[in-house]
């Protein structure tokens, strides 16, 4: 009796695991799905997104899908029923606008932390409420009237201790920098004087975003989890602390706290914990990529390094005071200083695509696919990689060249079809100008004071988190 329940047992199984690797396998649609495959259930072809491959190329997973199924394609990713686009025109219809069917989406693992869906994929009234309230951080009045300044003492600080020792390695000192400025105006944070680690525990979180989504002791992702709960409390913490002491603190977390204290307010204690972790993740992770990688590409391009110093020691040379700040008009004066953060920004593709979720059964109708109508099913995931239009030989000529060059005369403070590297228009990223002024103080201290050599890794490997995994040391000395 005992044997043919155990058999029956197993037969359900067998019968259940069949079935649900054939509906992962051919998924249902209401229209007509794009071409391609979703490989193995759940896992699908995630192994091969994460992939490493040079700067210098295009993504082999990538590479391989668009040569079998065109630039519209089907694939399991991250877990994920995913289409993805390397249209530029589709790109640009479907993400140019707010649509309140495709919502920013942020990583099944990420949300999962978060919770809070409003919070990560607001549109409409919610949207423009948190948008604005970020501005008043990150936006240009802010750092035209305070951050500038602040951030050019902070740059210079890091860079003179830099020089002092000698030898630094880029990868992970501008992290520190970064978080060290950003927590500081966020939250009043100094890592070297409390004992929360937030900065550590951010990294460790960071680390583990993409990794494999399994929360079992011992591997990267349940580290990942681990670190997010002790940097919440952290944050949470401070939150909490400056409510009850009613003594400002002169940065944003002031700001929040009033915020909260208003009647048709969104923020509550629950999500304003959230909203600043975000913030601050956001405010130092990709811009410390594009310093490392700015860092590298510059020392490998003699003539660039010329031009950028010719820039910037004119900058020197018409002030009146030689030890006073950048202004905001000097920082505007930057023009090749601004064609290389974008050519920057292209080459590196910091961010490998920008997601959405489909709320409700979403057509595609780009000028590529006049001949079809594919459906993006409800609950799928929209992915616009931008790497293939940045990359593409058809946009850009010699593309896996670092030439900013290319941007003379061009607009460059504004997504296009072929530029998405901030974004593209209700969408763009809101800190995208915190992320320039940030880079051109960089390279105008950096240019114009001191002399540097990689002497040490700087093998660029091109990964979701990582383009340096053997660091980047450089040898750094005042001029």
């Amino acid at each position: 009796m005992l044997v043919e329940v155990g058999l029956c047992l197993v037969a359900l199984l067998v019968v259940w695991f069949s079935h649900f690797v054939y509906r992962w396998s051919n998924p249902k649609c209401n229209g007509k799905l794009p071409p391609g495959s979703m490989g193995l259930p759940i896992i699908g072809d995630t192994f091969e997104f994460f992939g490493s491959h040079s700067l210098y190329e295009l993504s082999p997973f990538l590479t391989k899908k668009i040569a079998r199924y065109g630039p519209l394609f089907r694939a399991g990713l991250l877990g994920q029923k995913m289409v993805v686009s390397t249209d530029p025109e589709t790109n640009f219809s479907m993400f140019r606008q707010e649509n309140p069917d495709l919502l920013l989406w942020y990583g099944g693992s990420f949300e999962e932390m978060i919770g809070d869906e409003k919070l990560l994929a607001s549109h409409g009234s919610i949207h423009k409420y948190m948008k604005n309230l970020i501005l008043n951080f990150v936006g240009p009045e802010s750092l035209r009237t305070k951050l500038l300044h602040e951030m050019d003492i902070a740059t210079q600080r890091h860079l003179h201790s830099w020089a002092t020792d000698g030898r630094v390695d880029v990868k992970d000192a501008s992290p520190k920098m970064l978080f060290e400025f950003v927590s500081g105006k966020l939250l009043s944070y100094d890592e070297a004087r409390q004992s929360k680690r937030l900065g550590e525990n951010l990294k460790t979180f960071k680390d583990g975003l993409v990794s494999l989504p399994v929360n079992i002791p011992g591997t990267t992702f349940h580290g990942c989890i681990q670190a997010h709960k002790k940097a919440m409390k952290a944050i949470e913490e401070i939150y909490l602390e400056r409510k009850a002491s009613k003594v400002p603190g002169n940065d944003f977390l002031d700001t929040i706290v009033e915020e909260t204290k208003k009647q048709d307010t969104f923020l509550n204690d629950t999500n304003v914990t959230k909203l600043l972790f975000a913030i601050l993740l956001a405010g130092y992770e990709s811009t410390s990529q594009a310093v490392t990688l700015v860092t590298k590409l510059v020392a490998d391009h003699p003539d660039i390094l010329a031009e950028l110093t010719k820039e910037h020691e004119a900058i020197l040379s018409n002030r009146e005071n030689k030890n006073s700040g950048i202004t905001w008009e000097e920082y505007k004066s930057m023009t090749f200083t601004h064609m290389v953060i974008n050519e920057t920004v292209r080459l590196g593709n910091m961010v490998p695509g920008i997601f959405r979720k489909a709320m409700k059964d979403v057509n595609i109708n780009g000028k590529l696919y006049y001949m079809f109508r594919y459906t993006i099913p409800e609950g799928w995931i929209l992915m616009a990689a931008l790497p293939v239009v940045h990359l593409s030989p058809d946009k850009y000529d010699s593309p896996f060249v670092f030439n900013p060059w290319r941007w003379q005369g061009k607009e460059l403070n504004a997504g296009s079809k072929t530029f998405m590297g901030f974004g593209i228009g209700a969408r763009l990223c809101v800190g995208a100008e915190f992320t320039k002024v940030q880079l051109a103080v960089y390279i105008h201290h950096l240019v114009a004071k001191y002399r540097w050599s990689v002497y040490k890794g700087g093998e660029i490997v091109r990964r979701p988190v990582n383009i340096f995994p053997n660091g980047l040391h450089i040898k750094i000395a005042e001029k």
